[in-house]
């Protein structure tokens, strides 16, 4: 049985630019993840986030959005997989499981801030910067798609993973992974919102934001499971749901907006309303 609850179209405020209604399978054509990390909901306010705050005031945002587990790998691995994996910690994991990677082939990519190239397996790689905001490491806990033999064991990995100087709003779904000081984990929530301000107009302002959904969220909280997460899509102006989501939820979504099947726990997820 698939997902519990599907977003239907209803018209909306007229936007600047792009679709008036909420695109159905086909619409969206760019699904777009960047995560950030170890902050529940409560800890971004206007005051240590104003760019994010305002996405989310000025497109959508899910207010009762949880992550699924602690810590993070496992959050990455449920929400591109459908499931942890039996994974309870962040160490070093060769998955021979199905992914949204795997799903799409090619037509998926993974921009990993700082990462050094070659498909490179270490845990972490040393400082360094590409791309908008400071300095910082590259770490594969945070890197989901190295985890699974499907990419890092094949021809498939240097064609999925690059740095994000790279970046490009072109492939059906992108995830997007600051380094560890602009997302949040080894830095302020300051400095993660001034590496969006420098990354989100790469999205917004691209030709193919019309048919664009980017989410935004946290990897997991750090009291409070509940995680900000902003839904930014040309057709949502100033849109609220308070519906019961999680990762499962945004990777089921994603899936019914690409036209994928539902891996694991995608098949019971409710879908995230989007206007």
């Amino acid at each position: 049985m698939g997902p519990t609850s599907r977003p239907t179209a209803r018209p909306t405020a007229k936007p600047t630019s792009g679709p008036t209604t909420q695109p159905g399978i086909g619409g969206v054509q760019h699904v777009i993840w960047l995560w950030l990390e170890n902050h529940s909901a409560s800890a971004v306010t206007p005051a240590s986030m104003p760019y994010l705050t305002s996405l989310g005031s000025t497109y959508g945002l899910a207010t009762d959005y949880s992550a699924v587990t602690h810590p993070s790998l496992p959050n990455y691995i449920a929400a591109t997989s459908g499931g942890t994996q039996g994974i309870m910690n962040d160490g070093t994991y060769d998955l021979n499981v199905a992914s949204i990677f795997s799903q799409l082939g090619t037509a998926a990519h993974s921009y990993e801030q700082d990462y050094p190239g070659g498909c490179f397996t270490g845990s972490s790689s040393p400082v360094g910067i590409d791309g908008p905001g400071v300095a910082g490491k590259y770490v594969r806990k945070h890197d989901p798609a190295m985890s699974y033999t499907a990419i890092s064991g094949t021809s498939l990995c240097s064609a999925t993973i690059s740095n994000l100087a790279s970046f490009s709003n072109t492939h059906r779904f992108a995830f997007v992974t600051p380094n560890l000081c602009n997302d949040a984990h080894d830095c302020s929530l300051q400095i993660a919102d001034t590496f969006l301000r420098g990354f989100v107009p790469q999205v917004t302002g691209s030709a193919a934001f019309a048919h664009t959904l980017l989410v935004i969220t946290f990897d997991e909280g750090s009291g409070s499971q509940v995680v900000y997460t902003a839904l930014i899509a040309p057709w949502l102006h100033g849109f609220r749901t308070s519906a019961s989501l999680d990762h499962y939820s945004l990777l089921a979504t994603t899936e019914h907006l690409l036209g994928l099947g539902y891996l694991g726990a995608a098949r019971g997820a409710r879908l995230i309303p989007l206007g």
